[in-house]
């Protein structure tokens, strides 16, 4: 257990330090920006008539800690604008309703209660200010309209104008013994055992929402079946080196949806733009198969997304979109299709720092010259003739035994030293989304999840198992660059 920190100064310095800090303490993560649920040792002190903040059922962008606050046990942290906690169960028996809170953020904010759903009826809304410490504790109070009667779900939603985190809850107090349903998930470190192999479709990401998800044993050997038997082709003279191979995709729909991380709730997500079949919140990688999709390559039905793109909060239409599929290891011989289902995150919407020029992260011209800087310095403009574009790189080493994770990145990792290995040693494609968008860029530009930096992107596998393994076979691993079939020139 780590100590009970005293805030630094500069509140993004202690939050950065104390994540580091938690480690494996903090509750099992479903998203980089999505769900979480609670473990069964989430350390909530039960009081009579108070709401133990860390007795959440689900939630978004929050975790827990040690707290100095009376009784103990731990408080909820890191929430920003946007963040929610969702109690179920929850019987409220008085209009006077309090929470226990500390910041060390001087824009303060609200919390805002409401009933159901984060969208739902708005309770009562709790004001926040700066206490002066993460751990410097008051009590503030918000009135009800009405009570409403028996058991509801209670979310908890965060308000504020501030881009960093705002606020600690360590309890809520809403006048009779209240309850809250927590669904107890895998930790992080742990491996569930396999299931026994079967005939059975392969396990969807959302059949199993915030944890490890198996994979499907017979459908993965049937996959490296498929792929050993194809027979790979003799690459003809003048063909580029480069193992390599593309799908082109034009938008199939604009949504606030999430399947991956905000499984089955519609409208619960920031707005992404889709690419491939057209994708809900309750999509799943066998529904995709039975859709048309906007991808060009035969076979691939998958589902890509990414934030969608705003210019004074109007969507940015799309210029074009193109996966690559490749190998950045040593060896390419030795990349695998993808097994069914697989889903994979990469980028970080959370993340909401700066990118001027030069930084890690760019959003970049293609065609054109970069002439310029938005006013804030965090988007190039582009001379005319050019677009803005930016490319996304998939991690491409995979730990075989899971299909999906808690933060939808853990079953994935980088290679080491050119070779895919330890913890992850079956490599797989390398996927690079090339995002390209009709704008040139400049004053005006955010993404729907925030700063250019919180650029991320999602996939779904749902390609035909028998086309992607020709495609891995005749193009990847025979080092040599194909368009959108397995074949030359």
């Amino acid at each position: 257990m780590e100590s009970q920190h005293a805030a630094p100064p500069d509140p993004r310095r202690r939050r950065r330090t104390t994540r580091v800090v938690l480690g494996a303490a903090v509750v099992a993560t479903l998203g980089a920006s999505g769900i979480y649920i609670a473990t069964a040792g989430a350390g909530e002190v039960t009081t009579p008539g108070t709401l133990q903040a860390e007795t959440y059922a689900a939630q978004s962008g929050a975790k827990t800690e040690n707290t100095s606050d009376t009784g103990g046990g731990r408080n909820v942290g890191w929430l920003t604008n946007g963040d929610w906690l969702e109690y179920r169960d929850v019987t409220i028996g008085s209009t006077t309703l309090s929470a226990r809170i500390a910041s060390d953020n001087p824009d303060g904010g609200s919390i805002e209660a409401r009933l159901g759903t984060r969208n739902g009826t708005l309770l009562a809304t709790f004001p926040v200010a700066s206490t002066g410490g993460w751990q410097k504790w008051t009590t503030v109070t918000a009135k009800a309209a009405a009570v409403p009667a028996g058991r509801q779900t209670l979310v908890l939603v965060m308000k504020s104008r501030s881009r960093s985190d705002f606020v600690n809850l360590n309890h809520l107090t809403v006048g009779v013994a209240a309850s809250a349903s927590a669904t107890p998930a895998t930790p992080a470190s742990a491996t569930p055992a396999r299931p026994a192999a079967s005939g059975a479709a392969p396990t969807s990401p959302s059949a199993s929402p915030g944890g490890w998800v198996p994979v499907d044993e017979a459908a993965w050997k049937e996959t490296l079946a498929l792929h050993r038997a194809v027979q790979p082709k003799a690459v003809p003279a003048g063909i580029v080196r480069v193992p390599e191979f593309h799908t082109n995709c034009t938008v199939a729909n604009e949504a606030a949806d999430d399947p991956i991380v905000l499984p089955n709730l519609p409208g619960a997500s920031h707005l992404h733009t889709f690419f491939g079949p057209k994708v809900t919140a309750g999509s799943t990688p066998a529904q995709l198969r039975t859709q048309s999709t906007t991808c060009d390559a035969a076979g691939d039905n998958s589902a890509y997304w990414a934030p969608t793109l705003l210019l004074n909060g109007r969507p940015v239409k799309m210029k074009d979109f193109r996966a690559y599929y490749g190998a950045k290891i040593k060896d390419p011989a030795t990349v695998v299709p993808f097994p069914p289902g697989l889903v994979m995150v990469q980028g970080d919407a959370k993340r909401q720092v700066a990118t001027p020029k030069g930084a890690s992260g760019q959003f970049w011209c293609a065609g054109s010259a970069e002439i310029g800087r938005s006013a804030d310095g965090n988007w190039p403009r582009c001379a005319a003739g050019g677009n803005l574009i930016y490319q996304l790189t998939y991690q491409d080493c995979w730990d075989g035994k899971h299909i999906d994770s808690p933060d939808h990145k853990s079953h994935m990792g980088p290679a080491v030293n050119g070779v895919c290995t330890g913890k992850y040693p079956v490599a797989v494609p390398n996927i690079s989304m090339m995002l390209g968008y009709d704008s040139l860029g400049g004053d005006g530009l955010t993404l729907s999840s925030g700063m250019a930096s919180s650029i991320h992107g999602d996939f779904m596998n749902a390609w035909d198992p028998a086309k992607l393994a020709a495609l891995v076979k005749v193009c990847i691993n025979a080092d040599a660059k194909c368009g959108t079939t397995p074949s030359f020139g």
